[in-house]
Order: structure tokens, then sequence, then C-alpha cells
């Protein structure tokens, strides 16, 4: 089984309109289809429609009722790692993503979480709030992240032209998630 290569899953973090994560995470993701130590899927939590927390059952249960619950499930649950591309608002992530978050427990548990955060902080603060939430569901938060700024990062504060020294940032996360998403192995396992 150790042979297999772990999934990673690439989150888009917003589903406001005019995102800009979703530039974010296709340009993650391009650099994660250079290596060939995982396989990489990008992921958009707008495509799950997922409506404010509406299951009755906590989802420490997983008793979900409602299909998009399930759909999202299946798909969380097929990945061994995530790297969450996340805005800053007002200094945390975006409702959006925390709702998604949320939806789920089991499916999170003994796996490991990388940030992209952008934002006028560089998505730091966002980071930061993300880090509590991932502890509480038993992923490993790596310790390396990347910090886009809205002011050196998007030209405008629209369009993405990541600075060069940020792609050497995205395979330091990559790498801390892929290593800790494998040593979590066994224990997902059981």
């Amino acid at each position: 089984m150790n042979d297999v290569l772990l999934r990673v899953a690439i989150i888009v973090g917003s589903t406001r309109p005019g995102r800009k994560g979703e530039a974010v995470a296709r340009w993650v993701y391009e650099i994660a289809g250079s290596r060939g130590d995982a396989e990489f899927e990008l992921g958009d939590i707008k495509d799950y429609d997922l409506p404010l927390l509406d299951e009755a059952v906590s989802p420490i249960l997983s008793q979900y009722s409602n299909d998009h619950t399930k759909a999202w499930s299946a798909k969380v649950a097929s990945f061994d790692a995530f790297v969450f591309a996340t805005p800053e608002y007002n200094h945390a992530t975006s409702g959006a993503l925390k709702n998604a978050i949320d939806y789920l427990y089991n499916e999170w548990n003994n796996k490991a979480a990388g940030f992209v955060g952008y934002g006028d902080a560089g998505g730091t603060r966002a980071v930061e709030h993300l880090r509590l939430v991932m502890g509480e569901l038993m992923l490993a938060d790596v310790r390396a992240q990347v910090a886009l700024s809205l002011y050196t990062d998007f030209e405008n504060f629209c369009v993405f032209k990541p600075a060069p020294h940020h792609e050497k940032s995205v395979h330091d996360v990559l790498d801390q998630v892929i290593a800790w998403g494998g040593a979590l192995r066994s224990l997902r396992e059981q």
C-alpha cells in the first residue's frame, strides 16, 4: 500500500463572485503537476453548492441525509492530504470554506493540510484561523505556507501575477504535506 501515490486535493476556498481563489488554486495545481510524488486534483467547494450547514445530526456520526453532503463526504474521503487556497476576509477564512469544512468530521481525520493564503496581509490571519480548526479535525497542518499579497501578487488587485519566489514556497508546502500525509497513512488504514 505504501507504493500507492498519495492523493492531494487543492481546494478553492471561496465561492464569492469575482473570487481570486480559483486562479490561485489553479496556479498551485500547475506547479504540483510538475511533480511525480503524488496525485493532485483541483477541488472547488463551489461545485458542491453546500447551503449553510443543514445536516440535523453531528458530522462526527457520519449519518448524512442530504445528497450534497454525501457527495462532499465521498470526495473529501478520497484524499490523503489537502492544500487549501484561502482568502482572508476580516482576519479569518471565508465563511464558505469554514462551512464546507464543518459539514464533515471523520473524512478529515489523520490527514495532512497545507495552506496558500491571499489577502492584504498575505492571508496569514486566515491561515492562523484554519490552523485552529485543523487541530480539532485531527488534520496535521504543516509549517510551510504561501502568503500572497493583494498589493504585489495581483495586478490592480485583480489579475493574479505571483512573484516568482512563491513557486519555491508552494513546493515547500507540497513537500511537507506529502511527507505528513504519508506518515499518517498507517493511522488512516486502521
